[in-house]
């Protein structure tokens, strides 16, 4: 799995012309399955998300997490994360979960972190969505939680 946290000031996520989700100083988490994902790897990127040191201390250095600051989570679906870009100028998406898989691990990554961190928002799997935030730093960071090599694979 696939998460792209942006530490925000704030940020939003309108959908049709409604606004599904906001929050104010916290993380915005691009968030994509990726194919052999399952909960194990959704669990495993949930506690290092909420664990990450991005948030300053007093003394200026990001020694905080989101659960430190009780910070809002803004939880995107987007599956474009695992785009293969390796060959050609047309991304590959065939390193992304099934739409099914995607919305099941989504669906289970939200409801595992409100009950974990509880100010989370969403945004809405399969929509078109506009996403707004004021990026603080600018800070981003790219966590990746694969799941383990079958015996096959590692040889």
């Amino acid at each position: 799995m696939i998460g792209l946290l942006q530490r925000v000031s704030r940020a939003e996520v309108v959908v049709d012309g409604e606004c599904i989700g906001t929050i104010e100083r916290g993380l915005l988490v691009l968030l994509c399955a990726e194919r052999g994902d399952s909960e194990k790897e959704a669990d495993a990127l949930l506690k290092k998300m909420l664990s990450y040191r991005v948030f300053p201390d007093d003394a200026g250095k990001m020694n905080r997490s989101v659960a430190d600051i009780d910070g809002g989570i803004l939880l995107v679906p987007q599956f474009t994360l695992a785009a293969d870009t390796r060959t050609g100028t047309r991304p590959s998406f065939t390193p992304a979960a099934s739409p099914e898989e995607g919305r099941r691990l989504f669906d289970y990554f939200v409801a595992q972190s409100r009950t974990l961190h509880g100010r989370i928002e969403t945004g809405r799997f399969g929509a078109d969505m506009k996403v707004s935030l004021t990026n603080d730093g600018p800070v981003t960071f790219w966590l990746q939680v694969k799941p383990p090599l079958t015996p096959a694979q590692a040889v």
